[in-house]
């Protein structure tokens, strides 16, 4: 018996040799995507504990949520933690701006964008990666990270918050503290997350238990600080 055809209905020569094109080139995005790959886990593997930082690209210097970055990042240095952001303007900037200061490890994972994405000048040099896949740079975000801090933030933002807790309530990474800053900015969503989704049995009071608020640096950095001490490991997965 003949095997099914893989085209569907009667295509035109023209076509048939496109979606063999479209095959040899998936073929060879796997070798580039293993690049990335191999690049990141090289230069990663190198550093000692570290935190990632999120937050808006839009955030400009002088606004609260920039330079509760900077702080944050700096007391994060104080306590030998290097810090891990996007590499981009906004909260990345202020972020990778406390550690530069601060004499610390600053890495930046930038991502070819269309816009917002311009690599910031306080980035460690040789800790500057650029990546063209968002599914490898968000594993670096994760693996390496003894913890986040997640500040105000759009989409990304928020994408790069539940994935983490996905990863960390599924057990497919070893648990960090998630930490909210900006308690004014958060509560709508932890609220929400309280009433609506717990209060509908999607999620379990553990579950809630993961997220941690706070507006104050020091506060933030004993929650990571604590409990990395009391469970230091290295990679996340």
């Amino acid at each position: 018996m003949q095997p099914p055809s893989p085209f569907p209905g009667k295509l035109s020569e023209t076509e048939v040799l496109a979606w063999q094109e479209s095959r040899i080139t998936d073929l060879w995005r796997v070798f580039r995507i293993m690049s990335e790959f191999v690049e990141g886990f090289e230069t990663m593997s190198r550093l000692g504990p570290c935190v990632s930082i999120f937050g808006s690209a839009r955030t400009k210097p002088g606004d609260p949520a920039y330079e509760l970055a900077v702080a944050v990042a700096r007391e994060l240095v104080e306590r030998q933690f290097g810090v891990i952001t996007g590499g981009g303007p906004g909260i990345m900037e202020a972020a990778n701006k406390g550690a530069y200061e601060a004499r610390g490890c600053s890495v930046g994972l930038s991502i070819d964008l269309p816009h917002e994405q311009k690599s910031n000048p306080y980035i460690t040099r040789e800790m500057m990666i650029e990546f063209d896949y968002f599914f490898v740079r968000k594993t670096m975000f994760v693996k390496y990270a003894q913890g986040f801090v997640v500040l105000p933030g759009g989409f990304g933002t928020m994408d790069e918050l539940f994935e983490a807790l996905t990863l960390i309530q599924t057990e497919k990474a070893t648990p960090f503290p998630v930490v909210l800053m900006g308690t004014s900015y958060w509560h709508g969503l932890v609220e929400w997350l309280r009433e609506a989704v717990l209060g509908a049995g999607n999620i379990s009071p553990n579950d809630l238990a993961l997220l941690q608020l706070c507006d104050d640096p020091k506060e933030a950095v004993d929650i990571i600080d604590d409990f990395y001490r009391e469970n230091m490991h290295g990679p996340n997965f």
